[in-house]
């Protein structure tokens, strides 16, 4: 008996070495058993998430956006930190016009991916649509960083700007777009209510510091001259002239307003005044001589004041066409052709240059030229009258639209 209780011991003891290494055993297969049910688990997330994703991409393309709503908000619930299912139900949000929520949710997701540049763009415009413009600049800011050349971005963000009040760093960025899109209307509409504000800034400071100065009153006649109120102008330009009868500027633009009205004596006067005080005012000379050429006289004369003027300033490109009128007139047709040609390099689409090119190249018997010269003449004065047309058209039914219009509370 003594001897089996000693075997039983020894026999124990022998085995307790073994202990700690069973319990790892243990212990690691409890590991691998825990870490294969989370593959799993996170293997069957992955598949509940891609199936509710597929599922709420044809809820869109079938334009139940609040089915493909419920199955966003879903996948948030099984993975909430993952960003791109904010942004895809931010942007469900934006195309019911939730903007609230739409805000809410991009936040969120955000802040669990600072850099997706797509939610930046959507929570920019959710917060734009909430008349929220202060707090949607920034986030427009930041899907442009990322994406300079998204033109829509672009447009809003300058919108945004223009509604802050912050027209300077407005027109940079319409500068830019109409680089991009020459033949978007409403980004040159804009940029024209842009420099009008600008104009109107302008005005206010210079009034501010002195109302009745002759810079006040001319600016007030710039703004009403690039709104065609060329009436309005004159009663301005004519006070600074009162103001500043010496200053250089003041008779030229009382006359620009005169010439744009035809009236040819008093724009003759102001312009001749103007070059009493600067008599290196090239466009006052280009001005007397086209004068002359409207009225049918002297073309010797107009010649004279038209060449002082391209002498003072080569670049003046209007001025070559008036001198290549004066010299046909003068019956010298080869001479004017050179200015034509050049006038035609400047304004290709100007249906004038075209028919006193047929007459130039008529008379020095180039007659090819001058059929090819007077059929494109013809092409474009259609082409220019349809577009008159257009435009009167247009302008009616903006008229009728505004009497049609109901009002704003």
């Amino acid at each position: 008996m003594k001897n089996r209780r000693a075997v039983n011991r020894m026999s124990g003891n022998r085995n307790l070495p073994f202990a700690p290494i069973l319990l790892l055993a243990f212990a690691c297969a409890f590991l691998a058993a825990h870490r294969a049910e989370a593959q799993m688990q996170t293997a069957s997330r992955g598949a509940r998430v891609q199936r509710l994703y597929g599922e709420a991409q044809a809820d869109e393309a079938r334009g139940d956006l609040a089915g493909a709503a419920k199955r966003y908000q879903e996948i948030l619930r099984i993975a909430p930190r993952l960003g791109p299912a904010y942004n895809n139900l931010g942007a469900v949000y934006v195309k019911e016009r939730e903007f609230p929520k739409a805000v809410a949710v991009l936040e969120k997701g955000l802040k669990i991916a600072p850099g997706m540049t797509s939610a930046s763009a959507l929570l920019g415009i959710a917060l734009y649509a909430m008349r929220e413009y202060a707090q949607a600049r920034a986030p427009l800011e930041a899907a442009l960083r990322a994406n300079p050349d998204d033109n829509n971005a672009e447009f809003l963000l300058a919108n945004d700007l223009i509604k802050l009040g912050d027209y300077g760093v407005a027109e940079l960025h319409l500068r830019r777009l109409a680089q991009r899109e020459p033949k978007n209307q409403r980004v040159w509409y804009l940029l024209g209510q842009v420099y009008t504000e600008l104009a109107e800034e302008s005005y206010q400071q210079v009034d501010t510091i002195n109302p009745n100065s002759v810079l006040s009153h001319e600016i007030r006649g710039d703004v009403m001259s690039s709104m065609k109120n060329y009436q309005g102008a004159l009663l301005q330009y004519k006070k600074a002239v009162e103001l500043g009868p010496r200053e250089p500027g003041t008779h030229y633009k009382l006359g620009n307003a005169y010439w744009n009205l035809n009236d040819w004596p008093a724009a003759t006067e102001q312009f001749q005044a103007e070059l009493l005080n600067d008599p290196a005012n090239c466009e006052a000379w280009w001005k007397l001589g086209d004068i002359l050429l409207q009225q049918h006289m002297d073309p010797q004369q107009a010649l004279g004041d038209v060449n002082k003027g391209l002498t003072l300033c080569p670049g003046l490109s209007d001025a070559r066409l008036d001198r290549a009128r004066a010299l046909l007139l003068l019956n010298r047709p080869a001479e004017a052709l050179p200015d034509l040609r050049e006038a035609e390099k400047s304004t290709p689409d100007e249906p004038v240059v075209h028919f006193l090119l047929s007459q130039a190249y008529r008379r020095t018997g180039h007659m090819k030229q001058a059929r090819a010269e007077m059929e494109l003449f013809a092409k474009l004065e259609q082409s220019s009258r349809a577009k008159e047309v257009n435009q009167a058209q247009q302008m009616l039914k903006l008229r009728n639209a505004g009497k049609t219009a109901t009002p704003h509370p």
